[in-house]
């Protein structure tokens, strides 16, 4: 690796670990402004950093934006440094590599800390220290004075739960889940708000609504319900806003419109749920115009999208390439598809190559209509990831997380598709346990954060995730037995792998995984019966795995190579392969996957 490269991927891991800190958690506008000129910095873009360019691409100010008239980014980019100062006088103070934004400019100043002791720290400290007590004396007032600034810096908890369709016909079903999800994802861009994601708020749907048990499991202060009635083409939409502290409606309206003005309907929706709760509307908010008919097929395709899993994204696929059909110009449309197409993706019964080619054209063509669709550029990400471009994905997984940094789906795939095959477990289980607390109850997640803690060999908190999956969630019981067999509960795992199988389970390579503890337990025979009877690559080398059988296991491996670089090289990363780590034969599968080593 180039020491550009390496010194370009400290860096990156320094900003993050930056914004996982405290101060820069609870205050969004300033993690976006850090991230957004350390990346354009370690890009060799510091031409771009420039105050009228920071306005509109961080702050949403409009294009012919005027510094005097507004000092936004003077303002902001003040308090950034004195936050820095603030971190690395305390969780940073050990780290090895600082980061500044030197007064008189945007361009970030990144180098090596002094050893400690030198003088150089010494001096730094004693120029921080007026600042700190400053800051510390302001802190002190806002306490005094109820608290205002932690309010006001910490984004608000808020779910949406899925609208009741109380239309005489319930195959109008799509447009109430459909509709849900445009108004999750509206709010999903607003600053100040951290918005529970339609994964988590489905959960609820058909379910009697208690709103302080609903908040209490999505972790949210505020529940957005409502309801949708539609007779042809007249709609009627009634929301609420609910404190869930006390049941009591905050906001709430009422809108008898035709289905043309559904858009304007969503705008008034947002506009008085941030009203209510002293917000201001984003920069980046879009406003879409599309024919009813278009519209209508997209609500179909978000509807089984949404609620019935990869079944539901194959299904998905016809009607958003209708709506496509009836205006090509409808951004949002591409963006679904190229996710359905991220989804068939990781299918058997489905062609890779056909599949990554139409999620590629359908996220770009998203991305040029609309540059600002984080659900596009998260599907790029996933695509320059399966060509083993890896610096490309992570640009793209990033910019997409900046856009949306609040839809977990994209922190999804960026933990399974880039982080894990690359071998930075340490940080995909940073980045889960962040999408967690906007996603509390979606199995998807729980089932990806067992999987990367078991392979960075945390196995008591993998148990824990495995708990929180449904008990009829196909890889909870794989996943249970492998975290029993890091734990060394080998025979528990054999029998949590056996009943399954008898119940006719047929998880993700169960047989293979039993295998593997068959081979840890000694209990040969029956490892070999299970390797001769599925012939599936994976399957065998976790067999030959467990039986220490390294050629055999490296064999199997070899025959994976077809599945590329993402799958491969995230599975390599589990302890059940360690039996192999750093074989000649395995490193050169790696270099010919593109696979750093």
């Amino acid at each position: 690796m180039r020491q550009v490269d390496f010194e370009a991927q400290a860096a990156r891991r320094q900003l993050d670990k930056i914004l996982a800190s405290a101060g820069f958690v609870r205050n969004e506008r300033l993690s976006r402004f850090l991230r957004f000129v350390v990346e354009r910095h370690l890009e060799g873009r510091d031409q771009e950093l420039k105050e009228s360019l920071i306005a509109i691409e961080v702050f949403g100010r409009l294009p012919g934006y005027d510094s005097k008239q507004d000092p936004i980014v003077r303002t902001e980019a003040s308090r950034l440094r004195a936050r820095l100062s603030e971190y690395y006088l305390a969780d940073g103070k050990g780290d090895s590599i600082i980061i500044d934004l030197p007064k008189g400019g945007y361009v970030p100043v990144l180098r090596q800390a002094v050893a400690e002791g030198s003088p150089a720290p010494r001096r730094r400290l004693a120029r921080a220290l007026p600042i700190a007590a400053a800051a510390a004396c302001v802190l002190v007032a806002l306490i005094a004075l109820g608290g205002w600034w932690f309010h006001k810096n910490v984004p608000i908890p808020i779910a949406v739960l899925p609208l009741n369709n109380l239309s005489e016909d319930s195959a109008h079903d799509y447009f109430a889940d459909g509709l849900t999800g445009e108004i999750i994802r509206n709010l999903l861009i607003i600053d100040g708000l951290a918005v529970r994601s339609q994964t988590s708020s489905f959960a609820f749907k058909g379910k009697p609504q208690n709103m302080r048990e609903a908040g209490k499991q999505l972790q949210a202060d505020y529940i957005v319900e409502g309801s949708v009635q539609r007779a042809g083409q007249q709609l009627r939409i009634t929301v609420q806003l609910i404190r869930v502290s006390d049941d009591f409606p905050l906001w709430s309206g009422r809108y008898d419109r035709e289905l043309t003005d559904v858009f304007a309907i969503q705008d008034e929706i947002s506009r008085g749920i941030v009203n209510s709760l002293r917000l201001k509307l984003g920069g980046g908010r879009r406003r879409y115009e599309t024919s009813a008919e278009a519209y209508d097929l997209y609500l179909q395709a978000r509807a089984l999208a949404i609620q019935r899993g990869l079944d539901g994204e194959n299904r998905s696929v016809a009607p958003f390439e209708a709506a496509i059909a009836k205006d090509p110009s409808f951004a949002p449309a591409y963006a679904g598809l190229a996710a359905a197409h991220v989804a068939r993706s990781g299918q058997a019964n489905f062609d890779l190559v056909d599949e990554m080619t139409k999620m590629q054209t359908a996220a770009e063509r998203a991305i040029q209509l609309d540059p600002l669709l984080g659900e596009a550029h998260g599907a790029m990400g996933i695509v320059y990831a399966r060509e083993a471009q890896w610096a490309q994905s992570e640009k793209s997984f990033r910019h997409a997380l900046e856009l949306a940094p609040n839809d977990s789906v994209i922190y999804d795939n960026f933990a399974l598709t880039l982080l894990m095959p690359l071998g930075r477990i340490q940080e995909a289980v940073q980045l889960l346990r962040k999408a967690e607390k906007n996603d509390p109850v979606a199995p998807r997640l729980h089932d990806i954060l067992a999987n990367a803690l078991i392979a960075a060999g945390r196995y008591d908190e993998a148990a824990e995730q495995c708990m929180k999956l449904p008990a009829d969630f196909p890889a909870r019981s794989t996943w249970l037995a492998r975290a029993r067999l890091g734990q060394g509960r080998v025979q528990e795992a054999i029998q949590i792998l056996v009943d399954r199988i008898e119940q006719g389970a047929n998880g993700p390579d169960i047989k293979g995984f039993l295998g593997y503890a068959y081979g840890r337990a000694g209990r040969r025979d029956e490892a070999e019966k299970l390797a001769a009877a599925d012939q599936r690559p994976y399957a065998q080398a976790l067999t030959f795995a467990g039986l220490g059988d390294k050629e055999r296991t490296l064999d199997a491996l070899e025959r994976m190579a077809i599945l590329g670089p993402v799958r491969l090289g995230r599975d390599l990363t589990y302890p059940e392969f360690d039996l192999v780590r750093g074989d000649p034969r395995l490193k050169a599968l790696r270099k010919k996957l593109g696979l750093p080593e």
